[in-house]
């Protein structure tokens, strides 16, 4: 297969191969990624993509003053992405994330497969010793780290990359390009709990999954199909 968006793929050893986005909706809602899978959506927004594109264009947003920068789909005010733009460019990865030799790279490992955003080679950053793959999120950044669906997938594109180079990878890098935010991933043993977890969810998925029934569901573009009653913020406080 050459797209992330298909949900598993059968491997030589008739292992089943997932998607990194089916981990990453897995990691967010599994009962989301069952109506993914169900309606065949595996759609963005427009602005979504636009924002993820970002991830390309850092030498030319770096140069752009604030009022070139209110056109650009921005989540932050303009002179605070140029201030973040101006620290990222100080990292030693800079000049590879900004200008990468190698984008939307197909990776399929033992057990999940998709596209890296971007892989940087050991001759071209500083931060280790492996290539590193790099991955951008249209969202909003924590306070600290990355979301858990974003970390889940980083550590499958971690581990695909390192099935296919044959070579052990410990970092990845998640953009948040609409924010001039990238933050460093490494695969702790907790962090690649979490991912087997969600692989094996994924595997043994034969129908709806529990409702969460939480504050993702408001947000949830299957909202009215799965059945989870939203309530209002009075409801919640008992009034």
């Amino acid at each position: 297969m050459s797209s992330d968006s298909d949900c598993s793929n059968k491997s030589e050893r008739g292992r089943v191969s997932v998607s990194f986005s089916s981990l990453a909706r897995a990691a967010y809602c599994p009962r989301q990624l069952y109506y993914a899978r169900k309606e065949e959506d595996w759609s963005r927004p427009d602005e979504s993509k636009r924002k993820q594109q970002l991830c390309h264009r850092y030498n030319t947003l770096h140069e752009q003053d604030a009022a070139a920068l209110r056109s650009e789909p921005i989540g932050v005010e303009p002179h605070v992405y140029l201030d973040r733009l101006e620290s990222l460019s100080t990292r030693a990865y800079w000049p590879a994330i900004a200008e990468p030799s190698q984008t939307a790279v197909f990776v399929e490992g033992r057990d999940c497969h998709g596209r890296i955003t971007k892989v940087l080679e050991p001759d071209t950053q500083d931060l280790c010793d492996h290539p590193l793959p790099t991955l951008a999120s249209p969202g909003k950044p924590p306070e600290t780290g990355v979301w858990e669906p974003q970390s889940v997938r980083a550590v499958a594109a971690a581990y695909a990359l390192s099935w296919e180079r044959e070579r052990p990878i410990e970092h990845a890098l998640v953009e948040y390009p609409a924010y001039g935010v990238v933050r460093t991933v490494t695969l702790t043993t907790r962090r690649a709990a979490t991912y087997r977890r969600v692989l094996r969810t994924v595997r043994s998925m034969d129908g709806p999954p529990p409702r969460v029934d939480d504050d993702r569901c408001h947000s949830c573009r299957y909202r009215d199909r799965c059945g989870v009653k939203t309530r209002s913020l009075a409801s919640l406080l008992g009034f």
